[in-house]
């Protein structure tokens, strides 16, 4: 059974429509289709999702607000042989022809670091991921999951969804982004678990009224500025935290929060290799049972404790005359002055010190780049400090809530964010 939007509707719904829907667009057992779905009804798409599934085909789920010309450009990119858009009459492709092979979960990658490209999950591995988070992750088990997050997206449709199911509880599913509504949501809801991102959780945080709590959050995606998760974990009874990538899934899952760079214990279906110390960090290398290496681009290290530490991706660290500076820091010393409302900092090529940090800030009252450059100098090392700090009215985030700093550096080199507001430091 699964709610959304505040209507029921159980497993027999599910069952019966994904069969009309199996027989209407020809889907037969042990399919070989990839099929790249886009649906603005959430109860459409699940019904498809679960009828592919049954089938054993392959899906890429497609963002609901995404335009046709990209979802088909998307569908193009991931080999898809059709594209369902807000229709069970679906545009054939022309796919490259290649051996049947055992159906998989398809998703592109976040592009934060480079082209996005399309990752390919085996359902016997989204299985075991499941069964993995399940058997490890007790605390929610007499909660109940309200997903606020797409269902499109690996963390709202396995951790979210598929988690919910197979612990038999119902996934409340909430498809406004209006805090307000979500807010009410969680009111009348039974010990509410919301999977959301950080800014949501952060809205929520200050939205609250003096005394009243979040019952159970998760955050997931990016890294929570330590201002942020100040305020959230003050605001939570419980605030867990997931770390994951594309090619893995999710790999670890922290039960009880208490600093933003703690990213949780391993599943025990994976293994993780990085640095043993805050001063022996190294990247985070996963391998599933008897699988490949994955190579995260992440740096961190683990606690004697078996706790996974998340410390930077290795493409957004700033190189500045042979120091190295990690965005983090700088975002959270910046966030920790008053009226900063959000920050991010990246990378600008320096004939002399051949790499510099450059800051886009927002605030909530007048915050002049030189009071950034005077906070700044009492707060960081002079070689972690910005060479130019550019107040916007929003720092670009992506709806996961995940920055790309190469994304804000290359829009930065066109110019886009240049202005009166701009300062460089001296």
């Amino acid at each position: 059974m699964i709610q959304i939007d505040g209507r029921l509707y159980d497993r027999a719904y599910f069952d019966e429509t994904s069969r009309r829907i199996a027989a209407q667009i020809g889907l037969a057992e042990n399919d070989s289709g990839r099929y790249a779905v886009c649906f603005s009804e959430t109860t459409q798409w699940l019904s498809l999702f679960f009828a592919i599934r049954k089938a054993g085909a392959s899906v890429l789920p497609i963002h609901p607000g995404t335009p046709y010309a990209a979802a088909r450009k998307l569908a193009i990119t991931a080999n898809c042989d059709r594209l369902f858009y807000n229709s069970l009459t679906a545009e054939v492709l022309d796919a490259e022809q290649e051996a049947p092979k055992p159906g998989r979960l398809l998703h592109m990658s976040s592009g934060t670091t480079g082209a996005a490209k399309c990752i390919a999950r085996l359902w016997a591995e989204i299985d075991r991921e499941v069964e993995s988070y399940v058997a490890t992750f007790r605390k929610p088990e007499g909660m109940t999951p309200v997903i606020a997050c797409p269902t499109t997206h690996s963390y709202g449709l396995i951790c979210g969804i598929l988690v919910a199911l197979k612990r038999g509880q119902v996934p409340v599913i909430v498809e406004t982004a209006n805090p307000k509504y979500l807010l009410k949501v969680l009111r009348e809801t039974e010990r509410p678990l919301l999977y959301s991102s950080p800014a949501i959780l952060h809205t929520l945080s200050r939205l609250l009224p003096e005394g009243e709590k979040l019952h159970a959050a998760m955050t997931s995606g990016t890294l929570l500025p330590d201002p942020w998760f100040v305020q959230i974990r003050a605001r939570s009874e419980h605030l867990f935290q997931q770390y994951g990538c594309s090619e893995s899934g999710c790999i670890a899952i922290n039960p009880d929060m208490r600093a933003a760079g703690d990213m949780g214990f391993v599943l025990p279906h994976l293994t993780a290799e990085t640095g043993s110390g805050v001063d022996d960090t190294g990247e985070i290398v996963v391998r599933s049972d008897g699988g490949a290496a994955i190579h995260t681009r992440d740096l961190g290290y683990r606690r004697t404790d078996g706790m996974l530490v998340f410390v930077s991706r290795m493409d957004d660290m700033i190189n500045v005359s042979g120091l190295n500076v990690y965005p983090g820091d700088v975002e959270d010393a910046v966030m920790a002055m008053a009226g900063v409302t959000d920050a991010v900092a990246f990378r600008r090529s320096d004939r002399f010190a051949g790499e510099r940090v450059a800051l886009l800030y927002s605030a909530n009252q007048p915050v002049a780049p030189q009071d950034i450059r005077a906070w700044c100098s009492r707060h960081l090392a002079s070689h972690q400090l910005p060479m130019e700090m550019i107040h916007v009215a929003e720092v670009p985030r992506q709806a996961n809530g995940k920055i790309s700093r190469r994304e804000v550096a290359v829009r930065h080199a066109a110019g886009e964010f240049a202005g009166p507001e701009a300062g460089v430091a001296s």
